[in-house]
């Protein structure tokens, strides 16, 4: 597996601290991989280190409770600093007693826990004020080419459109094994995961609600419309219980929501959002006879490559006329229109329309999948096969 530098750096800064480290992020994006990576730098400078995997019958049939974890460490530990490292914490009675206890005496504490059981809400309740949480994601693009290249193989980006990041699915050689793996893990994180967790009860308005999201992502919704639509759809709710299933998903983080700035109000609009799925597999799964919709899932690829580079991103209303994403960082400001292709005309003036009045102190830039070079004196164009290689804009 490959060695996620970008995900352990920031954590680095926390090794000695009592603060309990949380490593946290969707099923299967490879939390126990970075927690083991971890492991591994800091055993090159000690050995009092104790791991303990709670999804191992071993390990969860003899540490029951608080008490037995506390008394397995106080009689395993050495002298000294010990670093303990606890995957899969919270399947634990009692867990974030025992946490709250250990760092107290000389511990230094890493832990992971999967989306339907530790999620951020909980551990803010539960841990206020002694955590620092790093979230891993899905493979972005210069992940999967490295991994690839670990095993021998080649990802083209049109495969990375269509069936996304998650690392497990790339040790397949086949695309129909690929597909079961990632439709397993789908049941898994939306009906198994959330749907026990919550004990929802309407099972069939959540699926309906959670398909219509996940095949609709990069698009502006408000809880309302999502409502008219199930509405519609004979399924009777409530605006209520859509916004709760949204925070269930959100939660869980199997979508993400943006807000909204207006140019015009110069302000944020709390009651429109533009969705992203974590993983553009979520959208692939629910289309039909191959029919899948590279448009929006090239959006959506876009939104994770500028969080993984480290942009804060905004929806930007500039006079009614939508831009994809207002990026920023420190304070340079990027205006970042997406699209699969403007070789068509009318495409072309759309595209570039949606910079109209935005000034030339920020940089406009237009992402699509062409192989021509559309750049203007005023907007830079940049063709999506090098902006998945690019650290920064």
């Amino acid at each position: 597996m490959i060695y996620r530098e970008h995900y352990i750096k920031p954590v680095r800064d926390f090794y000695e601290s009592d603060l309990i480290k949380i490593i946290t992020g969707i099923r299967r994006c490879g939390k126990s991989v970075i927690l083991e990576q971890i492991m591994q730098e800091i055993g090159k400078k000690t050995d009092n280190i104790i791991y303990l995997n709670f999804e191992d019958r071993r390990i969860s049939a003899n540490i029951t409770d608080e008490n037995s974890l506390i008394s397995y460490v106080e009689n395993h530990r050495k002298s000294g600093k010990c670093y303990l490292f606890f995957d899969e914490v919270q399947t634990l009675d009692g867990w974030q007693n025992a946490c709250k206890t250990l760092r107290l005496y000389d511990y230094s504490l890493f832990i992971t826990g999967s989306n339907s059981k530790l999620l951020s809400s909980e551990f803010t309740k539960e841990l206020s004020g002694r955590y620092v949480a790093f979230r891993i994601r899905p493979f972005v693009y210069k992940e999967i080419a490295e991994y690839a290249a670990e095993l021998g193989k080649e990802v083209s980006v049109t495969d990375y459109l269509v069936w996304g990041g998650f690392p497990k699915r790339f040790e397949f050689d086949n695309p129909t094994a690929q597909r079961i793996y990632l439709n397993d893990l789908d049941d898994t994180i939306i009906i198994n995961d959330l749907m026990h967790r919550y004990k929802i009860r309407k099972e069939n308005l959540f699926k309906k609600l959670v398909n219509y999201v996940l095949r609709s992502n990069s698009r502006i919704f408000s809880a309302k419309s999502i409502h008219d639509y199930i509405k519609k759809e004979h399924e009777p709710c409530s605006v209520n219980t859509i916004m709760k299933y949204l925070d269930y998903l959100e939660e869980a983080y199997i979508i993400e929501s943006v807000r909204q700035y207006s140019a015009k109000e110069k302000k944020t609009l709390s009651y429109y959002v533009k969705i992203y799925d974590a993983d553009v597999s979520f959208n692939s799964l629910r289309c039909l006879d191959n029919r899948f919709d590279l448009t929006h899932n090239l959006e959506n690829i876009v939104y994770l490559e500028l969080i993984y580079m480290g942009y804060d991103i905004q929806v930007y209303n500039n006079g009614g006329k939508e831009i994809d994403f207002l990026a920023r960082c420190g304070n340079k400001n990027y205006f970042i229109q997406v699209a699969y292709s403007v070789a068509d005309d009318k495409a072309y003036t759309r595209e570039f329309a949606a910079f109209k009045n935005i000034d030339n102190l920020s940089q406009k830039i237009l992402i699509t999948n062409d192989d021509i070079d559309y750049s203007t004196s005023t907007v830079r164009h940049i063709q999506l096969k090098d902006f998945l290689l690019m650290d920064h804009l």
